[in-house]
């Protein structure tokens, strides 16, 4: 099964996913799963990495690790973009708005830790 990482994955992978739940840590574990990072992640860190100058993480180094590791970039498309539009209000951050619709348009599943984003319908997986 293919599986679309939410953002708070790039940050837990890197440290060797001490954040990630016996769940998830099952999922990417797994020979049989494949994994996507959106190019939206790796924008949310950047901003993140400019207000919070002491984060810990360089995106660049963030995007080159997933990379060596086997997991593919998804980048953004304006079909993916249209897609936010018919999104229901449930959740107000943009970059989490854009992973649920890229979701969604790829027919792949969201690999979330956010209770909120789990609320949306669609191939949304909160482990």
């Amino acid at each position: 099964m293919r599986y679309l990482l939410d953002t708070h994955f790039l940050f837990w992978l890197p440290i060797g996913g001490s954040g990630l739940s016996r769940a998830a840590r099952s999922l990417i574990n797994n020979p049989e799963n494949g994994f996507l990072f959106s190019t939206a992640s790796i924008w949310e860190i950047v901003l993140k990495k400019a207000r919070y100058r002491d984060l810990a993480y360089d995106p660049r180094e963030v995007r080159q690790m997933m990379l060596e590791n086997g997991y593919t970039e998804l980048s953004v498309t304006s079909e993916h973009v249209l897609a936010v539009d018919s999104l229901a209000s449930i959740h107000r951050d943009p970059f989490d708005r854009l992973l649920i619709a890229q979701a969604i348009v790829e027919g792949i599943t969201l690999l979330t830790a956010d209770a909120t984003i789990a609320r949306y319908p669609g191939p949304i997986r909160k482990v």
